[in-house]
């Protein structure tokens, strides 16, 4: 009986230990290209633009980053209407903005926050484990084409006053692994 509770703990240690291998492997030796082409694929896949597609995650060895396309059509909120938003609690994401502008609200308090659907795309693929919930208070800034934004993990983000749309594109560094390596968007597969 000893023998066989030695052998089940040394599989578990070795189990852990590849895992932590795999969490901390060499970066890879090459680089890895996200097209504009890839881009524009991702972002009309399905015929329509809208939300949040994650393009592809590499595993860098000791964090994964994500490479995302959102966008965002025109807002239809009432003048001092409650704006809502999203925080992702252990991933950064850094905005670049291609297309459009709005107003892009950061910080704050969120009320009532909600944790987004384990089982959800955007949790599973796109940005880790998320709240969404109402802003109060926060830090409002106009955004154009060209301008960068970061968002570290646990800052509610969200939009307002978009007159026709936003585009970004959207990194993001994964210090915790918990986006999905390797992923690439179906539209872009080969």
């Amino acid at each position: 009986m000893r023998k066989v509770i030695l052998a089940v703990l040394a599989l578990l240690f070795a189990g852990s230990q590849a895992d932590l291998l795999s969490q901390s492997a060499t970066p890879p030796k090459e680089a890895t290209d996200v097209t504009k082409a890839e881009i524009e694929a991702v972002l009309n896949h399905g015929g329509t633009r809208g939300g949040d597609r994650q393009i592809k995650v590499v595993d860098l060895g000791k964090y994964n980053v994500g490479v995302g396309v959102l966008y965002r059509g025109a807002t239809k909120e009432k003048p001092g209407a409650p704006v809502t938003g999203i925080a992702h609690t252990q991933v950064t994401e850094v905005y670049y903005i291609i297309s459009g502008s709005g107003t892009l609200v950061t910080g704050g308090t969120i009320v009532g926050a909600k944790p987004l659907s384990p089982d959800s795309e955007v949790v599973k693929v796109a940005v880790g484990p998320s709240l969404n919930g109402t802003f109060q208070g926060g830090q409002r800034r106009k955004v154009s084409a060209g301008d960068v934004v970061i968002i570290p993990p646990g800052v509610l983000h969200g939009w307002t006053e978009i007159e026709d749309h936003v585009t970004y594109l959207s990194v993001r560094p994964d210090a915790d692994h918990v986006l999905p390596a390797g992923y690439v968007h179906p539209a872009v597969k080969k």
